[in-house]
């Protein structure tokens, strides 16, 4: 029998990579898909110093076609066991009180590849009886955060795609979870942006998340099957 493989969608030195670590520790062959390729050897070097088989492959999660070519030839190594989306939507913000119809619907371009790996991986699995998905969102699908702007739209519509497919798939043996996120992940771009800036540096101080806690807390997740979100918020209210 094959190794299971274990899909990392939008993988980045943060989240992503400690997500890569942490199911590569419990035995799962990792497929590591992101926009670029320039970080890809520095990525499996990691992982292969740590013991674990893995490939990556450059996609631009909102070019359907090449993200479809992508997931087709992740299934030819084995049966996708899980799968994790995490990338970051990545227009600029536009106030809530200002966006119209357009710049609502490209919000909506980081949740639609969201469905597109759901659709690529959940038929075998549900087939199996076996697997699961993770999707990371943001705080602003929990609570209003006005200047998160038309990103909170987004937010709140990945947010709602995951629990409604946790419910669907409760009796089927597929998990479905949702990552809330609220706050800095260590070692990821966003964080290195900010914590290089003098002028902003201070607004890190406090809001950190360590990837490593949440690569665990979302295994933990998947293994008991039985809540379909964890919010890690430091932010406050």
């Amino acid at each position: 029998m094959s190794t299971p493989v274990a899909v990392i969608v939008g993988v980045g030195p943060g989240l992503g990579m400690s997500m890569a670590r942490r199911l590569g520790r419990e035995g799962f062959r990792v497929a590591l898909i992101s926009r670029g390729a320039h970080r890809h050897d520095a990525y499996l070097a990691d992982l292969a110093e740590h013991g674990i088989e893995a490939t990556a492959y450059a996609a631009d999660v909102t070019d359907a076609d090449r993200l479809g070519e992508v997931l087709a030839e992740i299934a030819t190594l084995g049966d996708i066991e899980i799968a994790y989306y995490g990338p970051g939507p990545t227009q600029p913000i536009v106030p809530i009180t200002d966006i119209d119809v357009a710049t609502a619907q490209a919000a909506f371009e980081w949740v639609w590849p969201a469905v597109q790996v759901a659709g690529a991986v959940l038929p075998g699995m549900l087939k199996r009886g076996t697997g699961g998905l993770l999707f990371a969102g943001g705080l602003s699908g929990v609570r209003p955060m006005p200047m998160l702007g038309q990103l909170a739209l987004a937010a709140g519509a990945l947010r709602n795609y995951a629990l409604t497919l946790h419910a669907a798939m409760t009796d089927r043996g597929v998990y479905a979870g949702t990552l809330t996120i609220g706050g800095l992940v260590e070692r990821g771009d966003i964080h290195a942006m900010v914590t290089a800036d003098p002028t902003q540096f201070g607004a890190a101080q406090g809001h950190t998340l360590n990837p490593d806690e949440i690569a665990d807390a979302a295994w933990e997740m998947f293994r008991a099957r039985t809540e379909a979100e964890q919010v890690f918020d430091v932010l406050g209210d």
